[in-house]
């Protein structure tokens, strides 16, 4: 009888031995881009503790302290970083909490967009003839319009449907229902692409021999094959998801002012730019643009990374 000297290497051994991991470490800029997005996460997720003020709190909001600039300048205070907007709520901390609600919404909306996509684009692929000309008819159409249009739209539809302190209650969700919306299509092709592949593989008429359910052969057998673009499609849109919540709340459509993403935070603050007081659009600004880019370039490594033959 012989010992077994060696246990299974663990998840994190596995992953610090794989080719990504290796890709990334030789990646500048991925790497930078990294520590960018965790810092921008990590001080949205923990705002309560990292924010010196809560600037939702109206007992700790003082209106005298209104439109102060930085505190490198003149007039500024230490205790307003980056200064206050109009209603003399920190600006650094509301950054944070705004950058809360833009991830929030970037997150769920692209994850709607891809169990929407993924679902559409298995049962397209798999299914073929008729359902398959059908589906991808009404994604060829929605791929005509702009998905801005696409969430104006659904979100004016909202606003017709409901009352006014109902939809600003439900703002958040209604964003995300709209812009998950506007990006399906890409999942749904992309997967259909993948599973026209797989569906002739002997593994999937192996499993058809046998008898087993069309539901689960596209789940347990074809799906895990067809994840590797989808994620790529995920890291790309969760940067372009932010940057439609962005637009949309700074087009006065996104969530209400007591609850500011980024895009409502520069809204508010482009009223005082040409007034002298650029701090309060300008930083917000450079935060979602930090936030976008690095967001972007993950998703640029992360696909040559998964898909070399893509790289260029």
């Amino acid at each position: 009888m012989s010992d077994i000297s060696s246990e299974a290497p663990s998840f994190i051994t596995r992953f610090r031995e794989s080719d990504l991991w290796y890709n990334f470490k030789r990646s500048p800029g991925a790497m930078i881009a990294a520590f960018l997005t965790f810092i921008i996460i990590f001080g949205a997720v923990f705002a309560n503790f990292v924010a010196p003020h809560n600037p939702f709190d109206l007992a700790t909001v003082d209106l005298f302290d209104g439109l102060l600039p930085p505190a490198w300048e003149a007039d500024g205070k230490a205790t307003y970083l980056l200064g206050t907007d109009d209603q003399g709520r920190d600006v650094f901390s509301t950054i944070l909490y705004g950058s809360r609600i833009s991830l929030i919404v970037g997150f769920a909306s692209v994850g709607f967009a891809a169990v929407l996509g993924i679902t559409v684009g298995l049962i397209s692929g798999y299914a073929g003839g008729m359902v398959d000309s059908f589906l991808m008819r009404v994604a060829d159409v929605q791929l005509s319009f702009p998905a801005i249009l696409i969430a104006l739209l659904i979100d004016g539809i909202a606003r017709g449907i409901m009352p006014r302190e109902v939809h600003d209650e439900l703002a958040v969700y209604v964003l995300v229902v709209a812009i998950g919306l506007s990006f399906w299509v890409q999942y749904a092709r992309t997967v259909r692409s993948s599973v026209l592949v797989e569906r002739n593989k002997e593994y999937v008429q192996a499993g058809q021999v046998i008898g087993l359910p069309d539901w689960i052969i596209l789940i347990r057998h074809i799906l895990p094959n067809v994840m590797g673009p989808v994620l790529v499609i995920a890291t790309i849109q969760l940067a372009l998801a932010v940057i439609t919540e962005a637009t949309l709340s700074f087009l006065g459509v996104g969530v209400p002012p007591t609850s500011p993403s980024l895009g409502t935070l520069i809204r508010i603050g482009n009223d005082y730019l040409f007034s002298g007081e650029w701090w309060i659009t300008i930083f917000p600004g450079v935060a979602l643009v930090v936030l976008v880019l690095s967001g972007n370039i993950l998703g640029d490594w992360l696909r040559d990374a998964v898909t070399p033959t893509l790289r260029v």
